[in-house]
């Protein structure tokens, strides 16, 4: 478990990181559609500082803040960003497949709810070899309408895997409330599974998130069981885009005007002025490594292929 400056300083960072993103965004230096995690940062930096380096996260195609909390590397973001040679893919992956697998970052991927098998596959491989290490896959509400996360529930339940999931609910499935299309209540729905599943509905709060991570994450060590934890968050940035939410007229602004009252990325401002100035000189050197990094060549075309 971190302390709370620690917990603090990832968050930041990686808002300050998603706020440049959006910044340049129009300039058509990012070669890739881009999807941003601005006001939900506090689940991925709560729930990843609760894990060791050897053990995986499977993210959503909204995965830079799993990316950076979990370790990897701004400069490669920045230059697969960019679509560069430099980039942790070779430019080749862009903003929505986000992959680290030194840091244990395992992949994200565009198309809602993949990754979900993808998790309890390793999660089970994790299991057989006796690593001791746990897999961690988020996902958006919006996913548990997918049949693949209902198998995943069954099969992760069944055999018994090393596996976290971890919902972070903005109410959004891209612009349509969560009522509106689920008849079901996430929590009461794993639970039917026989998956152990709680909820933070205040989760702006880092220490909250981080401590029943770090609670969660102790157990599944243990018995090697399932569990899962949804995280209530607010997205303030559209679906897809550098755009703020409340520019749509069918969106709870006032939700998103109450969250951030509550969020200590934005009200403590002692912290923020403690920080900002060392994530600043960082991310543009960042920005300056992916503009001086190459494209990648022509016989980068069929590389990496299977």
């Amino acid at each position: 478990m971190y302390n709370y400056n620690n917990l603090f300083y990832d968050a930041l960072r990686i808002r300050m990181v998603e706020e440049k993103i959006s910044e340049i965004y129009f300039s058509d230096v990012i070669q890739s559609p881009i999807h941003l995690s601005i006001g939900q940062e506090h689940a991925s930096v709560g729930v990843l500082n609760a894990l060791q380096k050897e053990d995986l996260v499977f993210s959503t195609y909204r995965g830079h803040a799993n990316y950076l909390a979990k370790g990897g590397c701004l400069r490669k973001l920045m230059a697969e960003l960019f679509g560069k040679i430099d980039g942790f893919a070779k430019g080749k992956a862009g903003s929505m497949h986000l992959a680290s697998k030194e840091h244990g970052v395992m992949g994200s991927s565009a198309v809602v709810a993949s990754t979900l098998s993808h998790s309890v596959g390793a999660a089970y491989a994790l299991k057989y070899k006796k690593t001791g290490s746990i897999a961690t896959v988020f996902f958006g509400e919006g996913a548990t309408g997918s049949g693949v996360y209902h198998e995943t529930l069954n099969l992760a339940s069944t055999f018994k895997v090393p596996l976290l999931f971890i919902c972070e609910f903005n109410n959004l499935a891209i612009f349509t409330n969560f009522k509106d299309v689920h008849s079901y209540d996430i929590k009461n729905h794993a639970q039917s599974y026989g998956i152990e599943s709680f909820r933070i509905n205040d989760g702006w709060d880092l220490e909250k998130i981080n401590k029943k991570t770090c609670s969660l994450v102790e157990e599944i060590r243990k018995d090697s069981k399932p569990r899962m934890l949804i995280i209530d968050t607010c997205r303030y940035m559209q679906h897809v885009g550098p755009g703020e939410e409340n520019q749509l007229n069918n969106i709870d602004n006032e939700k998103i005007k109450v969250w951030k009252t509550k969020d200590p990325l934005i009200v403590d401002k002692v912290l923020i002025n403690k920080f900002a100035r060392e994530i600043s000189i960082e991310i543009e050197e960042a920005i300056e490594y992916a503009k001086n990094s190459d494209f990648p060549p022509e016989s980068e075309v069929l590389t990496d292929v299977y």
